[in-house]
């Protein structure tokens, strides 16, 4: 290797070697200090040609494909402190609201074994006449979308009618109020009749129906309808606002919604009255920290309105206190669930504590592993590998190839995952040539958040999210690549970059995180169009359907705050409808209770383990964690690879290096990442094969054959220091280490029974 070349690669290596450093000293013992010197310097030793990955190995799939298809991001940013005491960040002056005593929304057909009920069988027909929209196709030559005209934020009655209040013009306010519930009353009139048990409905067999009309008829039998009863209250809580927008002198536009779910805009804060010179500002000054100091003074008007943060929480606490609403709540804002740079002052970590791995799975086991991808960074997914302590296994691995290879399944293109997430770099040559990419949407409503120059539209494409250029080490995340790239996004078997955990599986993209995070308001729309529930709104104002409904949505993203009401409504919208709702626990280092939607009742929640399977130093724990699965530590290398154990997954990155010359690269398409946000995939995966293998299942169904398919784990597998998680259980005979509770089940899918057959193992 030349001087320049090794010059390059060591100036490639600085950011990981000093990250590693940097959080290794949050230790309270000298182990994993010395232990991240030894991955850093082993992995420079790499980079630099001084040793050369599996060099001797002919067969190596990573020696006979191009750079572009094997290149790794050679930036390692580790944080294992996690950032428990980071507060809530909300959009100031919008607020999420929903009128009391609305019942279910009710739906136009109703599904019970292989027999659908409905109203009238010419909505079937029409369904399964409407053609199925293709996906965008990836521009390689664009960053971003183009932009499309702000006309589209302007006051209108689309089919989410938005309504301006101006308490100055009550009674002009008032027939708007009026002329919207009209026109959302004849949309409602337009629509088949709901199913109920009072009126005869026409029964139609399913059993032997072609699969277009199976999904024809779950696509009908999940959406919601608009109904009277959501209409009317919807109209007399905007009186109501009206009296509370003149009291603090303000005016407001207001979003109905075919459920009740109402987003309230005050004043020019909202994407509705968005103005180009809106665009320009770098700081996002519109979004603030939540304080929890509330509405002091409620007759304090003078200092209401010159504070946009107090009139938000004053607003909120009046409309609460009107009694016409079930929830009112700030409009918060969510993160994705990387674990990224270490907050300053953070707690110390567990330390160089390396507790019991447990015992994994020793049935019946195949001598031969027969299914093995040929994408050429396989051999570095040790989260897909055998649990175990061999050759070709992982003590952390969840089992994803003994799957494969015991059910002869590697996923099925009638399974549906949505992520909801900040979309996917579609141009990313192992997502663009990838069959498993279906229509998706960008449900980011505010053009200053969406960085893209628009709002929701059909194009799901991640054009970034970098919040503040000014921040040292930050970048654009592009955290749903990564995730959906684990979940099967990326061509698996093609020769390329890496597999996911479902080959054959149809991904669904739904963009809702966008520059600095997601909106409360615009995760529930995602959740709910992603399970098929309410339509998206085209360019022309019409209803955009999502072809494809999901059967489970993952959402790695994450709030320091108790389940919000709001999401709670979407999430248990979605699960009474029959899609699994899988969520990360969240990178605080706390009780997920604290977190959402990891804290949520109706989900998954995923804890995030290590290459021993043990709970990570960074991940939440507690009772409402569900599941342990592979969320990667990067300052740790437990596999003796020298190289950290983070996950690999796909993502457009620069400042890379090749894994086989060691050669720097300055752009690649795969990189490590952890977090809660890792593991979520891997869960959400794993019940895509479930779902593959046992199509009828229903979702019930689905989680306990998930919850079957893990090992049981040790006290000590959910260890930490007692110091580090005050109110945990001290271990009997351990030194000075407390038990996180952090599910009970670690994911290990050769536990799955055959067809017809018993279990690969566990007990």
């Amino acid at each position: 290797m030349s001087n320049q070349s090794t010059k390059s690669a060591r100036c490639l290596l600085g950011a990981a070697l000093t990250s590693l450093l940097l959080v290794s000293a949050c230790d309270q013992q000298g182990e994993r200090l010395e232990r991240a010197r030894e991955i850093a310097d082993a992995s420079l030793k790499q980079i630099t040609g001084e040793t050369i990955v599996d060099q001797g190995k002919k067969t190596d799939p990573m020696r006979s494909v191009p750079v572009e298809a094997r290149a790794i991001a050679g930036k390692v940013i580790s944080d294992i402190s996690g950032q428990p005491t980071n507060k809530p960040a909300f959009a100031v002056l919008s607020v999420i609201a929903k009128p009391a005593d609305i019942p279910p929304a009710e739906t136009a057909a109703e599904i019970e074994g292989d027999t659908l009920y409905m109203e009238d069988e010419a909505v079937l027909e029409e369904a399964l006449d409407a053609p199925v929209a293709a996906a965008p196709a990836p521009d390689a030559g664009a960053r971003a979308p183009a932009s499309r005209s702000l006309e589209l934020f302007q006051p209108q009655v689309g089919i989410s009618p938005r309504v301006k209040l101006d308490p100055k013009a009550r009674e002009q306010s008032l027939q708007r109020v009026e002329e919207a519930t009209q026109a959302m009353e004849t949309r409602a009139g337009a629509q088949p009749a709901p199913v109920t048990r009072t009126r005869s409905l026409q029964p139609r067999s399913l059993e032997s129906a072609p699969a277009e009309e199976k999904m024809a008829a779950r696509k009908i039998a999940r959406r919601s309808l608009v109904t009277r009863d959501a209409i009317v209250a919807q109209r007399d809580a905007n009186a109501v606002m009206l009296d509370t927008l003149a009291k603090y002198k303000m005016n407001a536009e207001v979003t109905l919604s075919r459920e009740g779910q109402m987003v309230i805009q005050v004043a020019g804060a909202g994407p509705t009255l968005f103005t180009p010179e809106d665009a320009k500002d770098p700081t996002l000054s519109f979004l603030a920290i939540d304080e929890g100091k509330g509405c002091p003074d409620p007759d304090d008007l003078e200092a209401i309105e010159a504070d946009p943060v107090l009139a938000t929480n004053c607003f909120v606490d009046d409309l609460r206190a009107s009694g016409q609403f079930e929830y009112v709540e700030k409009d918060f804002i969510f993160e994705n669930q990387f674990v990224r740079r270490p907050p300053e002052g953070s707690p110390t970590t567990s330390g160089g504590v390396t507790p019991d791995s447990g015992t994994p799975s020793t049935g019946t086991t195949p001598a031969k592993v027969e299914v093995t991808p040929n994408d050429p960074l396989w051999a570095l997914q040790w989260d897909m590998k055998p649990r175990g302590s061999g050759e070709g296994q992982s003590l952390g691995g969840a089992g994803f190839q003994e799957f494969w290879t015991r059910q002869g399944i590697e996923g099925s293109s009638d399974v549906v995952v949505a992520v909801v997430d900040t979309g996917l770099q579609m141009n990313h040559p192992d997502i663009a040539a990838s069959a498993n990419i279906a229509p998706g949407w960008d449900m980011v409503s505010d053009p200053r958040m969406g960085n893209d120059g628009d709002g929701r539209d059909s194009d799901p494409n991640d054009p970034g999210d970098l919040c503040n250029p000014a921040v040292p080490g930050s970048a654009d995340s592009f955290h749903g690549t990564h995730v959906a790239g684990t979940i099967g996004a990326a061509a698996s078997n093609n020769g390329a970059g890496v597999a996911g955990g479902a080959w054959n599986v149809k991904i669904v993209p739904v963009r809702a995180l966008g520059k600095c995070g997601g909106r409360l308001s615009d995760i529930n729309d995602a959740i709910r169009w992603a399970a098929g529930l309410i339509p998206a709104e085209g360019e022309d104002g019409g209803e955009v359907w999502n072809d494809n409904p999901a059967d489970i949505i993952n959402l790695s993203i994450g709030l320091f705050e108790y389940c919000p009401a709001s999401l709670q409504d979407a999430i248990d919208s979605v699960t009474d409808r029959g899609a699994v709702v899988v969520s990360a626990a969240g990178n605080a280092r706390i009780d997920t209770a604290y977190y959402a939607p990891g804290g949520c009742d109706n989900v998954i929640s995923v804890a995030a383990g290590n290459a021993l399977g043990e709970i990570t130093a960074y991940s939440n724990f507690g009772d409402n964690v569900d599941i342990l699965a592979p969320g990667g530590e990067m300052a740790r290398d437990d596999d003796n690879d020298s190289r950290p154990d983070g996950i690999l997954s796909t993502k457009a990155s620069t400042d890379c290096y090749d894994p086989v010359t060691g050669e720097a690269v300055d752009d690649c398409y795969y990189a490590y990442e952890q977090g809660t946000s890792m593991a979520a995939p891997h869960v959400s995966a794993a019940l895509a094969l479930l779902k593959a293998r046992d199509p009828e299942a229903s979702s019930d169904e689905l989680v306990s054959e998930l919850l079957a398919a893990t090992d049981p784990r040790t006290d000590m597998q959910c260890a930490g220091l007692c110091a580090d998680y005050p109110g945990t259980t001290p271990i009997e005979g351990s030194d000075g280490m407390c038990r996180r509770p952090c599910g009970g089940r670690i994911l290990n899918l050769a536990n799955v029974p055959e067809l017809g057959g018993t279990p690969g193992g566990g007990d």
